[in-house]
């Protein structure tokens, strides 16, 4: 037994050490042993087995995991013996566990899937996804969040790495309790892509939620990792936004890095060799340039452009001009997708660029505001008290203390 904790201890140290190295760590959620083997390579830090996952490659929704097409802890365990566990050697792989198979007995399901090697487990498909009547007549059965719970704890005691998903405060204190060892809330199905959620949470609404879930985890047990999934998350400046100026420490993936690559590569090379033309990825600018973005395309684009260009002298006015679009609907438009306005995410990403510079470099205030894009620098401290609380000087010299 002291063998099997000090094995999740070791885990536990490794994903900490990946922290302090590189500020953040990466979960890839795999449906295929391709995927986690160049997952691994290009620097995941674990990898999950989920179901989901082998749906999404048969070109079908991840919602089929939650469906009697299959049985998912079957599946897993086929795939997952098969492809990952014989490709990975350096990284965890977590088993996504149905904890609510009423087919299986947990603890000796557990003891099973710590035999055949897996470092750990994950709850999904997990009965948080589910909600209305269809919720409330499942848990009239025992079919409850709780069996979840109750699959944490004892992998837990047995010495297996826990990753649980919560969508609620309540939700994240159990596992805590439960001992899970990385706590990821779960901001829904994953947006973007011929086969993502269409009604989905803004990023700053999801933003909000993962904060204040993990506001409360910070008062249980400060040292919890706490890691995001899914939703309106599906780049990487989309996560650089969740992580500005919050606690969040990583980031798990499954369809941004499985199935709307896939879909995307497969579509563009396939017109590729059919129009015999140069193969092109990032042909954003041409879509929109012929009149085929869709809205996703304009707010990816307004991020990017944002990226690009947070530098210098930018407006609403100026992109709308780009996009050949009217301010007025271009505003109302990246609102509603991204929860806030065009110059608010301006604005914080300006200054969270800002605190990046601060943190790494010795340099003059002035030329900090400069370099992102405040040429006063009265202004830039105005805003920069405004929206932080303190102002640049203080900030500073809170930095020195620590």
């Amino acid at each position: 037994m002291e063998e099997e904790l000090n094995k999740k201890y070791e885990i536990n140290n490794y994903i900490k050490k990946q922290i302090n190295k590189n500020s953040y760590i990466l979960g890839v959620a795999a449906g295929s042993g391709m995927t986690a083997k160049y997952a691994e390579q290009g620097g995941a830090d674990f990898i999950l087995a989920l179901n989901s996952g082998r749906f999404r490659l048969m070109g079908v929704s991840s919602l089929a995991g939650f469906l009697p097409y299959a049985n998912s802890n079957e599946v897993v365990m086929d795939f997952a013996c098969k492809e990952i566990l014989p490709m990975i050697k350096k990284i965890p792989v977590c088993f996504g566990l149905c904890a609510t198979d009423p087919t299986i007995e947990l603890d000796s399901y557990i003891d099973l899937i710590k035999k055949k090697g897996f470092a750990g487990i994950n709850n999904y498909p997990s009965i948080g996804l589910v909600d209305g009547l269809f919720r409330e007549a499942l848990e009239e059965h025992g079919i409850s969040y709780e069996k979840e719970v109750e699959a944490i704890r004892i992998a837990s005691e047995k010495g297996l790495f826990t990753v649980a998903f919560v969508f609620n405060e309540e939700q994240a204190i159990s596992m805590i309790k439960a001992g899970a060892d990385i706590i990821c809330v779960h901001l829904g199905l994953t947006n973007g892509g011929s086969l993502g959620a269409k009604k989905i949470l803004s990023l700053q609404a999801a933003k909000k939620m993962a904060v204040n879930i993990f506001k409360r985890c910070n008062e249980l047990n400060p040292n919890i990792i706490k890691m995001i999934y899914g939703g309106p998350v599906n780049k990487p400046i989309d996560v650089q936004y969740m992580y500005d100026d919050t606690t969040i420490m990583g980031y798990i993936g499954g369809s941004v890095f499985e199935r709307i690559p896939n879909e995307q590569a497969l579509i563009h090379i396939t017109k590729s060799f059919k129009e015999t033309n140069d193969f092109q990825f990032d042909d954003l600018i041409g879509k929109i340039t012929d009149g085929l973005g869709s809205q996703t395309d304009y707010i990816n684009f307004i991020k990017k452009y944002i990226s690009l260009h947070y530098m210098d002298e930018i407006s609403l006015n100026e992109v709308a001009e780009i996009l050949n679009l009217s301010r007025s609907y271009l505003s109302t438009l990246f609102k509603n997708e991204v929860g806030i306005s065009f110059t608010e995410y301006l604005i914080n990403f300006r200054l969270n660029r800002a605190i990046e510079i601060l943190k790494l470099e010795k340099l003059p205030l002035n030329n900090i505001a400069e370099m992102v894009g405040y040429p006063d620098y009265t202004q830039f401290s105005k805003i920069f008290k405004k929206y932080k609380g303190v102002s640049p000087k203080n900030y500073l010299t809170s930095l020195s203390r620590c």
